[in-house]
C-alpha cells in the first residue's frame, strides 16, 4: 500500500480527531472504504483506544430505501441508531466520518425524504449533536475515493481513482515525510489572520462580485473568527475537517440583506444543485432559485426554520491550495475550502466569545442560528470584494480580487 494512505490514517487517528489513550471511537464509513477504514481502526488500537465501533453505511441501499419507502418511514431514527449516537457521546467517544461516495447517487429522489431524515436525526440524536456542537467530543470529516466519485471529477480516465487518491493525498498534507507536524504548522498558520479580524471590531460584512453577489452580513456582538482546527472543552485540539483552509465565523442570523449567486455546484445528500442564487432579508431567504436542483434546494430550506437563515460565513482566498488545483471534487468537504462560502443552518457557538458557555436561550440572544441542518455552498470567485464596516461606518478592506487585501 502506498505509504502516503498509512501516514494518512495516522494523521487522521493523531492529529484530526487527536485520539486520547482509553477513548472510544466511533467511524462512519461507506462499505466502499473498508480498506481504510482497517488502517484507522488499526491505528486508533495502536494509540490506546478504549473500542472502536465501525458504523457501516452504502449509498445503493439507502437509495433503495428512498425509492421504496414512504416520506413517512424518513420520520423518525431506528432506536439502535439512537443509542449508537447519544450512547457513545455520552461516554466521550470520538467520532470520524468519511465523506465519500457518487455525487449523484440520489439524483431524482424525493428531496423530501432525505430531508425528513436530517430533521429526525438531529431531533432524536440531539444529545449526540450537542456533544460535538458545544465541544464535548471531538469530531472530524475526511474522505478517501470511491470508484463513482473519482469517474465524476476525471471522467473517462482510467487513472480516475489514483488521480483523486493523489489530490486527496496532497490537499490533506500527507504527503509531507510528517503529515502530523505539517498541521500543526498549518494550525499556527491561521493565528495572524484570525487576531487581525477579531481586533478589527467590526459590525459587518460587504461582498460583491461580479456574478452578482451584493449581500451584507452582520456581525453578531463577541464575534470571533476561527480556523485552522478547534480545541474541546476539556482541552483537546483537534480538526474537525481535513482538509481545511478556511477562517469562518457565525454571523447574526437577523442581519443578512442582499442576493448571493453561487460559484460551485453543491452536491446536497447526493444531489447536485448549480447555478442558484438566494435572496435575503432580514436574514430570511425571501427566494430561491436554482437551474438545476430547484427541488433539492427548496427541500433544504424547508428542513425548519432555521435553514432558511445562515450560520457560516468563511473567507478562503482563491490563492488557497485547493483553489490553486483547479478540481472540482463534487464534494462540499473539499470545493468548500477552494472559495468563500455560506452556510444555512446551524451557528458554531465557538465563534461567539464565551458561546460554548452560553445556554440555547443566551446564543439566540447573540444571534447565533439554530438549525438541524448545516450546509454550505460556494460563492467565492477571483474578483470576489468583501469589505468589512465597524459601527461608526468606517470601510475595512477585507478581500480584494479574491485575495486578501492586506
Amino acid at each position: 500500500m502506498d505509504e502516503r494512505i498509512r501516514r494518512y490514517a495516522r494523521l487522521a487517528i493523531r492529529a484530526g480527531i487527536h485520539l486520547q489513550q482509553g477513548q472510544e471511537l466511533v467511524i462512519s464509513s461507506p462499505v466502499e472504504c473498508a480498506p481504510f477504514t482497517r488502517l484507522l481502526a488499526a491505528e486508533a488500537f495502536a494509540c490506546g483506544a478504549g473500542d472502536v465501533t465501525v458504523h457501516w453505511t452504502d449509498e445503493a441501499v439507502t437509495r433503495l430505501r428512498y425509492d421504496h419507502l414512504p416520506v413517512e418511514a424518513f420520520q423518525t431514527v431506528p432506536s439502535w441508531l439512537r443509542e449508537l449516537n447519544n450512547g457513545s457521546a455520552r461516554r466521550g467517544a470520538a467520532h470520524l466520518s468519511i465523506s465519500a461516495g457518487n455525487p449523484e447517487a440520489m439524483k431524482g429522489v424525493d428531496p423530501k425524504k432525505p430531508s425528513a431524515y436530517i430533521a429526525a436525526s438531529h431531533r432524536e440524536c440531539k444529545e449526540f449533536y450537542d456533544a460535538l456542537d458545544m465541544g464535548r467530543n471531538q469530531w472530524c470529516i475526511l474522505s478517501v475515493p470511491t470508484q463513482a466519485w473519482a469517474d465524476k471529477v476525471f471522467p473517462g480516465d482510467s487513472r480516475a481513482v489514483e488521480r483523486l487518491w493523489d489530490a486527496i493525498l496532497k490537499a490533506v498534507r500527507a504527503d509531507s515525510e510528517d503529515p502530523v507536524a505539517a498541521w500543526e504548522q498549518h494550525r499556527r498558520s491561521f493565528q495572524r489572520r484570525t487576531a487581525w479580524l477579531n481586533g478589527a471590531g467590526l459590525d459587518r460584512l460587504h461582498f460583491q462580485n461580479g456574478l452578482g453577489t451584493d449581500i451584507t452580513v452582520g456581525l453578531p456582538e463577541g464575534y470571533r473568527f476561527t480556523g485552522g482546527g478547534d480545541r474541546t472543552v476539556g482541552g483537546v485540539d483537534f480538526f474537525p475537517n481535513m482538509p481545511t483552509e478556511e477562517i469562518f465565523c457565525t454571523p447574526d442570523k437577523n442581519r443578512v440583506d442582499g442576493v448571493v449567486y453561487s460559484a460551485l455546484p453543491l452536491n446536497y445528500q447526493g444531489t447536485l444543485i448549480d447555478r442558484f442564487h438566494l435572496r435575503f432579508q432580514g436574514g430570511v431567504v425571501t427566494e430561491a432559485h436554482a437551474e438545476t436542483g430547484g427541488d433539492a434546494l427548496n427541500a433544504l430550506l424547508e428542513t425548519d426554520e432555521g435553514a432558511r437563515r445562515l450560520g457560516e460565513l468563511a473567507l478562503i482566498p482563491k490563492q488557497s491550495p485547493l483553489s490553486e488545483m483547479g478540481i472540482l471534487f463534487y464534494n462540499t468537504l473539499f470545493d468548500e475550502n477552494a472559495a468563500c462560502h455560506f452556510a444555512l443552518g446551524k451557528g458554531f457557538p465557538e465563534c461567539i466569545e464565551n458561546g460554548l458557555t452560553m445556554t440555547p436561550e443566551q446564543l439566540e440572544q447573540k444571534g447565533m442560528n439554530d438549525s438541524a441542518t448545516h450546509v454550505d455552498f460556494m460563492f467565492g470567485t477571483g474578483d470576489l470584494c468583501v469589505t468589512g464596516f465597524d459601527k461608526k461606518g468606517n470601510a475595512v478592506p477585507v478581500f480584494r480580487d479574491g485575495g486578501w487585501a492586506e
